[in-house]
């Protein structure tokens, strides 16, 4: 029996691409339920992992570190975060998500219906299978929170 073709780089590429536009596009529409741009709703969730420098937020979301000055002066008049002085450098400004902003993100992602259903869809090993995966794709990513 003949073993089937393989997939290749592109083809993964591609669903990927098609994945992570589905999953945006029900992030934003779930950001803007609760009044916040996919931007803002993107900070939360970087946040609610800790706290963090706003420097290496910016390196995160991929965005001048002007453009995220602007975000958390949104977000923290609505007393979703607060910046705190840093510890071990008083340079340093970290952002704190608050109570109010974790509440926030279990919102938006509880309205994510389109990405819950799909994941749902998986089983428990196959859900554990896909993190690991997505884990040793981008792991790299996941680790960097530099100061």
């Amino acid at each position: 029996m003949a073993e089937a073709p393989r997939v290749d780089t592109a083809q993964l590429m591609e669903l990927l691409s098609v994945s992570l536009g589905a999953y945006y596009g029900d992030f934003t529409l779930a950001a803007a339920s609760e009044n916040l741009t996919a931007s803002q709703g993107k900070a939360l969730i970087v946040l609610r992992r800790g706290p963090i420098a706003m420097r290496a937020l910016a390196g995160i979301m991929a965005c001048d570190a002007s453009n995220v000055t602007g975000i958390i002066d949104r977000l923290e008049k609505r007393g979703l975060v607060r910046r705190e002085a840093s510890a071990s450098d008083r340079r340093v400004t970290n952002l704190v998500i608050t109570v109010e902003g974790e509440q926030v993100t279990d919102a938006i992602r509880a309205k994510m219906h389109t990405t819950r259903d799909g994941l749902n869809r998986l089983s428990a090993q196959d859900q554990d299978r896909l993190y690991a995966l997505l884990e040793r794709v981008f792991v790299s990513r996941l680790a960097a929170r530099p100061e």
